[in-house]
């Protein structure tokens, strides 16, 4: 095959996209037809998500130390972590922004006459004590950001601790001799492929948690058709698709990139997302997916895991819009200038809410907290809360859309900012999705594919301790076809053999 010859299509009922589309609409049926048995198929879903967060956090782990060390220059990363970071910076305050403009434009709080249910003040109440531990700057320091033990984060997938440990064993790592360095490199990344292979098998599972999550939605949206909340899931989901296609496609067009054929290239993943309402089910998968499009290994790795914390450009309009609404709801209004406070305080306390179900009405109760006093009392909040939570799914859906997207863009464009993104290869993708398909395959694919590479693989030669990214799919894929490698750098198969053997000879040295 060659660099200019498309992947063959594979048959409609063998792709996973397919069978998720199947659960869904299996769900809507489901949950329109028999909405309390429906009720009770959320399990599917729940325990869908459940297993995915078992092997989050090691991924997150593996990708940011590979994506860093590999560099083996700090200053180097250190550069491509502020790049990120003032990104993250800039979009989390426009999302902050628009959400409060379209909650003072189309104010869909104003005029409620509705009172929440005894059990969606009860589940509230919960939400609001849980979010009033975290409130603080310095809540936040102690109780979100910094670790207490090694293993504590893993296990109670902490993922912004988990990021702090990373970060700090990545530059460990960085400071080792060149040797050592590639062979504990590829030690880790070894790992990883362990861990693709679990999701392998969890991913299966997709239509299931689909069908679950969906039955659920659709009976529990039935039971709670009052006008203000369904305007305000029609502000926020309007809201979140202007961010999309103005501001997120206006800086796809600085980058030199189409937002809706990027939407394209991720479609498979944001199905999943609308299935299983939770961005982290389809974090493996992006990695492999923007590495094959011409990210650097490095970016990916680094940005995409940071953006799950750092980078919530849903959560955030969510954020502002919900508190207004909040506020619109009990007949009061805040003045302009309290607003833009709130806003700014929000810029902090969005971060770490990671894509799982629920995180953002969490995330609202704490900032919530921390504003506080004068103008959200914890009854209020309790009240406030409980309007929402009988439509938080919907709307976490939204959340997670936007937020994959979000960091899907963040990533093509931090690369091309770093000068490690392959454009050529990027346009190459974006016209023609398919070519993608062998590295998905590779790492995501199914167990006869896998079986079919593996006999492939071991015809080639083999170093122990190969530097970082060795073993990759898209590597492999790049060495038979001549594509774009993790360094964003176009190699024919004959240049990528001597570039390997280079390699091993610097270890041997």
């Amino acid at each position: 095959m060659t660099a200019t010859e498309a992947a063959p299509r594979k048959r409609l009922y063998t792709q996973l996209w397919f069978w998720v589309i199947v659960g869904i609409v299996l769900g809507v049926v489901f949950g329109l037809v028999a909405p309390d048995s429906a009720k009770g198929a959320k399990w599917l879903a729940d325990g869908f998500i459940q297993m995915i967060k078992v092997i989050v956090a090691p991924v997150i782990f593996c990708t940011v130390v590979v994506g860093i060390a590999s560099i083996g220059n700090l200053a180097r990363a250190g550069g491509l972590a502020l790049k990120a970071l003032f990104y993250f910076l800039v979009a989390t305050v426009v999302a902050l922004t628009i959400g409060l403009l379209a909650a003072n434009v189309f104010a869909p709080g104003a005029g409620f006459s509705g009172t929440p249910s005894e059990s969606a003040l009860a589940s509230a109440a919960k939400q609001v004590d849980q979010g009033a531990q975290d409130a603080g700057f310095t809540g936040f320091i102690l109780n979100d950001l910094l670790p207490t033990s090694f293993l504590g984060p893993f296990v109670e997938n902490e993922v912004l601790r988990v990021l702090v440990l990373a970060i700090l064993t990545a530059c460990s790592v960085s400071l080792l001799a060149p040797p050592l360095r590639k062979r504990v490199v590829g030690s880790i990344e070894t790992i990883s492929k362990v861990i693709f292979g679990i999701i392998k098998l969890i991913m299966w599972a997709a239509p299931v948690a689909a069908f679950g999550g969906m039955a659920y939605t659709v009976a529990q949206f039935g039971a709670s058709s009052l006008t203000n909340l369904v305007k305000l899931m029609g502000v926020f989901w309007g809201t979140c698709a202007f961010f999309i296609v103005a501001v997120l496609g206006l800086v796809s067009w600085w980058a030199g990139f189409n937002i809706f054929k990027v939407i394209r290239l991720i479609k498979d993943e944001l199905l999943i997302i609308v299935g299983t309402s939770s961005s982290e089910s389809v974090l493996p998968r992006l990695l492999t997916k923007l590495e094959a499009a011409g990210a650097s290994k490095q970016t990916v790795g680094l940005v995409i895991p940071t953006g799950y914390s750092f980078n919530l450009d849903g959560t955030c309009i969510y954020l502002t819009l919900g508190a207004l609404f909040i506020i619109q709801a009990g007949n009061e209004s805040l003045p302009i200038g309290v607003q833009i406070g709130l806003a700014l305080l929000m810029v902090l306390t969005s971060k770490g809410a990671a894509g799982i179900t629920g995180a953002g009405l969490v995330t609202l109760a704490a900032s919530l907290q921390a504003f506080g006093g004068q103008f959200f009392s914890a009854e209020a909040i309790a009240v406030g809360i409980a309007l929402i939570i009988g439509i938080d799914r919907v709307m976490s859906e939204g959340r997670a859309l936007t937020n994959c997207i979000g960091n899907v863009v963040a990533t093509l464009v931090i690369a091309r900012w770093n000068g490690e993104l392959d454009r050529e290869r990027l346009k190459a993708v974006l016209d023609d999705p398919s070519l993608v398909d062998e590295a998905m395959e590779l790492e995501h694919g199914s167990r006869a594919q896998e079986e079919t590479d593996t006999d492939e693989l071991s015809k080639e030669p083999a170093a122990v301790g190969a530097g970082a990214g060795s073993g990759s799919a898209y590597e492999v894929a790049g060495e038979r076809t001549g594509r774009v490698t993790s360094t964003g750098k176009t190699l024919s198969p004959a240049e990528r053999a001597a570039e390997r053997d280079g390699e091993t000879h610097e270890s041997v040295r």
